[in-house]
């Protein structure tokens, strides 16, 4: 937990919270603050419970490390880490799978030319390509908005993504094993969902099961498997979509180690299935150790 990236804070919330949770179940637990990327662990460790969010944490790195020392740890690989938390790659991978997306185009963060993005709509999402938390993200409705909202995205990525803003509801869907958990709407109550209204209380209403027809439901929760499958996930995901006023899903992004906090997105979805927070990080560790049995066998 912890790192060095910009979801730190976060990130030490989510790893405190799992820690608590697995020590009621009489696990021995040390917490680990990730300072490097090489992180000293304990002798006869029997799994790494990953609650690293952001760079370093998300995006392949710690993984491949862990890979190298023989080191079982939760949630997904190198490979599929890597992969989604790249947006760029991720939206070409769910492209050539038959899933919907904004319309694009890729901005260096080195010129900010931003011509290759005209024939997109306003409004626009500008984001860095490799961040989360919607760290860099910006909403413009003009071009007037365009050139301090690329610099902003630029200083947290060399690539920057244009999209076009899809109208609509937000939904997010988490996936624990095989299983994708009940659909959760999310709410802003002010704007849209940035930084401040993720991680601030009350900023938000997430209504847990989202009030969408079932047939809705069924296939938004199909598109999470799918978009969790393409990209090689593993233990859990949570993937965010954007609903327009047709009922058309977009999937936006793929989480590999989402928040892990009791009021997090997946524990919510998975209180709602009957799972508590304690069996939910629980699950987690007993998914990894049956898949270092198996490498074993």
């Amino acid at each position: 937990m912890g790192g060095s990236s910009a979801e730190r804070d976060v990130s030490l919330r989510s790893g405190r919270a799992a820690a608590q949770a697995l020590k009621t179940f009489g696990c021995s637990v040390e917490e680990i603050d990730v300072r490097d990327a090489d992180p000293k662990l304990p002798a006869g460790i029997n799994i790494a419970f990953l609650a690293l969010h952001g760079t370093g944490g998300e995006d392949g790195a710690l993984q491949e490390n862990l890979e190298k020392r023989g080191i079982i740890f939760t949630g997904s690989g190198a490979k599929a880490s890597r992969l989604a938390f790249d947006k760029v790659a991720a939206k070409k991978v769910f492209r050539e799978g038959g899933m919907k997306v904004a319309r694009d185009a890729v901005i260096s963060s080195r010129s900010l030319d931003f011509s290759s993005a005209s024939a997109l709509a306003y409004p626009r999402v500008i984001k860095p390509s490799k961040q989360g938390s919607s760290i860099g993200i910006h909403i413009v409705s003009s071009e007037n908005e365009m050139e301090a909202a690329l610099k902003d995205a630029g200083e947290q990525d060399d690539e920057i993504l244009v999209e076009e803003f899809i109208p609509g509801r937000e939904l997010t869907v988490g996936i624990l094993g095989t299983q994708a958990l009940p659909v959760i709407e999310v709410r802003p109550k002010n704007g849209w969902y940035d930084y401040q209204n993720k991680y601030t209380k009350g900023a938000t209403e997430y209504l847990v099961p989202a009030p969408i027809p079932d047939e809705l439901r069924a296939r938004v929760q199909e598109e999470a498997l799918k978009a969790h499958r393409l990209l090689g996930c593993r233990d859990m995901s949570r993937s965010d979509f954007r609903i327009d006023p047709a009922n058309e899903i977009y999937i936006l992004e793929v989480n590999t180690i989402p928040g892990m906090t009791e009021t997090s997105l997946l524990p919510k979805a998975a209180a709602e299935a009957g799972i508590t927070f304690p069996h939910l990080c629980l699950a987690l560790v007993e998914h990894a150790l049956q898949r270092g049995k198996a490498v074993m066998a």
